[in-house]
């Protein structure tokens, strides 16, 4: 077995170790708002559940050569954002998000989303998603980078659910119908396969 020290590989080296070896990784599709008004939205694979008391995500926004992102820095100004899951329905127009437009142009129209306004939070959604969450901002934690940060790290309360009714049935969420979709490493995606399940121990 190889054993490699990361203080010893490039930026670029780690994080291709990093999305190659922890997969699936869940998608958030995340819309915010600018100062301006513009609609902003982009698909971000550095996404989990933080906690469900009080229900809490987490977004880590990888800055570029120690840059803000135009989501990182909508969401410390407003306080609030959406999140949605990714699935196989939505997923072409997700990546097409991920193009690299000026601030003042929206995602949402290149990809022609549609947006939705949320109950609890001025920031909209879209409607091609599944499941959406309203969420208002945490915590915000500048990390890493030698010389300048190099990500954001995003903990978002979540206030408000939004979730297709043929989904959801007793508290419990249809895998096969939701069809989320995981991040792997380059180009490639996964879909959910194959479920099995286990009991845990008492």
């Amino acid at each position: 077995m190889l054993s490699i020290d990361p203080s010893k590989m490039s930026e670029r080296e780690n994080y291709k170790f990093l999305i190659g070896s922890i997969i699936p990784r869940p998608i958030a599709f995340v819309t915010s708002l600018s100062e301006e008004g513009i609609l902003n939205g982009a698909p971000f694979s550095y996404f989990n559940i933080v906690s469900s008391n009080p229900p809490m995500i987490s977004l880590s926004i990888q800055r570029s050569e120690g840059k803000e992102k135009d989501t990182a820095r909508n969401i410390k100004n407003l306080k609030e954002f959406v999140v949605h899951i990714v699935d196989e329905q939505n997923v072409e127009q997700a990546n097409q998000t991920a193009a690299n437009l000026p601030s003042d142009k929206s995602e949402i129209e290149l990809a022609n989303l549609t947006p939705m306004d949320s109950l609890k939070t001025r920031v909209p959604g879209v409607r091609e998603a599944k499941i959406r969450m309203e969420c208002t901002l945490e915590h915000s934690v500048e990390l890493g980078g030698v010389d300048s940060p190099g990500c954001d790290l995003i903990v978002g309360k979540v206030v408000q659910y939004h979730i297709e009714d043929a989904l959801y049935d007793k508290g419990r969420i249809d895998p096969m119908g939701l069809a989320a979709v995981s991040r792997l490493a380059g180009s490639n995606y996964a879909k959910i396969g194959e479920i099995f399940s286990i009991e845990r121990p008492k």
